[in-house]
């Protein structure tokens, strides 16, 4: 980088002085165009910062949330335990299906069996979001992100 010296500096200024009606004008031009340069940079400083203070704003909505929602607790354990109610009912009776058609031999059983237990598998997803919206609050985002990719299935 070239250094400049004072009598250089100051013939600049002077240029850049009566270029834009005075000393003072083109002085702020040099001290705009330094504050510019130095906003094209984000540096680890500022990026952190910038991170630390998203994570402490984000913690406040939660907090916010939670308090606000407190209300809401009832309804919230009872579509919580609603839904693993039926998902847990449509395992274990697909489970009982299974285990009687090995001593029956009814086809009929192996078939409903299946059919059960294809549905729970399907409510899997939608269990793990209702749980995870109940008992984990603060991990929703990741575990909304898991139970709809698991739903939601390319075609």
């Amino acid at each position: 980088m070239v250094k400049a010296t004072r009598r250089e500096y100051g013939v600049v200024m002077s240029f850049l002085g009566r270029l834009f009606g005075s000393s003072g004008a083109g002085k702020e031009l040099v001290k705009g165009l330094a504050e510019g340069l130095d906003e094209l940079s984000y540096s680890h400083e500022e990026k952190a910062a910038d991170q630390a203070a998203s994570t402490t704003e984000a913690r406040k909505v939660l907090i916010e949330w939670m308090k606000n929602t407190q209300g809401q607790n009832l309804s919230r354990r009872v579509i919580a335990f609603g839904s693993c109610f039926v998902w847990v009912t449509h395992y274990l009776i697909s489970e009982m299906l299974l285990i009687a058609h090995i001593w029956v031999d009814n086809e009929k059983l192996q078939t409903s069996a299946e059919i059960i237990s294809a549905n729970a598998g399907e409510m899997k997803p939608a269990v793990i979001l209702i749980l995870g919206y109940y008992f984990a609050a603060p991990h929703m985002g990741r575990i909304a992100e898991v139970a709809m990719s698991r739903m939601i299935k390319p075609k």
